[in-house]
C-alpha cells in the first residue's frame, strides 16, 4: 500500500496501522530525549501514537546499576545455577512450553548470572528473584560493561510530559517487551509495574501463572492519557512487531555478540553507539480513504 504524504519518509504498513521508526544514535546517562522529541513534533498528527521502549528512558534517567559491584550471595547462586539453569533449563521449562530459545539461553547461563540475581534480590527481592529469566524488568543487553537499566521511574509522568513536549494530540506510551498475559477476563504481569488495568508486580508468581494463561504481548508501562488495555496492547505489539524485524534488535544477552561483535560485560559506549537504534515508532491509523 502507497502512503503519497510519506512517500519520502521511512514505514511499515502493518494492519490497519502505518508505522514510522524514529532512528537515532544511543541514549547515554543524563541525556535528554529531543532526538525522540523532534522527530516526533515534526512527523506525528493528532491521533498518532508514539510508543518508546523503556531501555532509552531508564537510561537516560540514569537508572543503571554496575553489577560487578554485587558479591552473590549463596541465595543467589542457587536460584542461578539450581532453580534457572537446571531445574528450569532442563525440567520445568519443557514441561510448561516455554519458548526453545528461553531454554536454550536458560541452559547456557554465564557464571555472570549469579551477580546479576544478586541484584534482583536485592533491589527487587525474592518475588522477582524466581523467575528464571528478565526478572523485574532489568535490562542487561543495552548498557555499557557490567551495567544493567532499572525500569524506568514514573513511566506515566514521562510519557505525559513527552506528550506536552510534542505541544499534539498525540498518546505517549512507554512499553516493555515482557509479557502480558490474561486469563478469565483479567490482565496481569510480573512486571513490577504496567498501566492501569494489568495487575502488575507479581514477579515469578505471575510468571508461573502466565504459562498456563494466554500471552497477550508486550506490556505498556505508562500512558499519557486512560485507555482501555485492549488498546494498550494492540498499539504495544505492532511496536513490537516493528522491533523484531530490525537486525539490531538484542532481545537478550546472547544476541549481542551478534550485533556488536562483543561479549556482553565487554560493551562500550562507543560500541552501542556504532549501531542504529529505533528506541521509538510512530504509530497512526490508516484512514478510511487511504485503504
Amino acid at each position: 500500500m502507497q502512503i503519497p504524504e510519506l512517500e519520502n519518509i521511512k514505514h511499515v504498513v502493518n494492519g490497519d496501522y502505518i508505522v514510522i521508526p524514529i532512528e537515532t544514535g544511543y541514549i547515554k546517562p543524563n541525556d535528554n530525549l529531543d532526538c525522540i522529541i523532534e522527530p516526533a513534533r515534526e512527523l506525528m498528527k493528532d491521533g498518532d501514537y508514539l510508543v518508546i521502549a523503556e531501555t532509552p528512558i531508564s537510561v537516560s534517567q540514569n537508572r543503571l546499576v554496575d553489577e560487578a559491584k554485587y558479591s552473590p550471595s549463596l541465595t543467589a547462586k542457587f536460584l542461578t545455577v539450581v532453580w534457572s539453569k537446571y531445574l528450569w533449563g532442563y525440567v520445568l521449562g519443557p514441561a510448561l512450553g516455554i519458548k526453545k530459545r528461553t531454554i536454550k539461553n536458560l541452559r547456557k547461563l554465564p557464571k555472570e548470572t549469579e551477580a546479576h540475581k544478586e541484584v534482583v534480590l536485592q533491589l527487587y527481592g525474592l518475588k522477582h528473584a524466581l523467575k528464571p529469566a528478565s526478572e523485574a524488568g532489568i535490562d542487561l543487553s543495552n548498557a555499557p560493561g557490567t551495567f544493567v537499566s532499572l525500569l524506568p521511574e514514573n513511566p506515566e509522568r514521562v510519557a505525559c510530559e513527552i506528550r506536552d513536549e510534542i505541544g499534539k494530540d498525540v498518546c505517549v506510551m512507554i512499553i516493555d517487551t515482557d509479557a502480558t498475559y490474561m486469563r478469565n477476563g483479567k490482565y496481569f504481569t510480573g512486571l513490577p509495574i504496567a498501566i492501569e488495568g494489568i495487575d502488575a508486580d507479581n514477579g515469578f508468581f505471575g510468571y508461573l501463572k502466565g504459562q498456563l494463561s494466554e500471552n497477550m504481548g508486550s506490556t505498556p508501562l505508562g500512558c499519557s492519557e486512560s485507555m482501555d488495555v485492549e488498546t494498550g496492547l494492540e498499539i504495544a505489539n505492532i511496536a513490537e512487531d516493528y522491533q523484531k524485524s530490525l537486525s539490531t534488535e538484542m532481545k537478550t544477552i546472547h544476541s549481542v555478540k551478534e550485533v556488536l561483535g562483543s561479549e556482553i560485560d565487554e560493551v562500550t559506549i562507543e560500541d552501542l553507539d556504532s549501531i542504529t537504534h529505533t528506541p521509538a515508532v510512530i504509530i497512526r491509523k490508516i484512514p478510511v480513504s487511504q485503504k
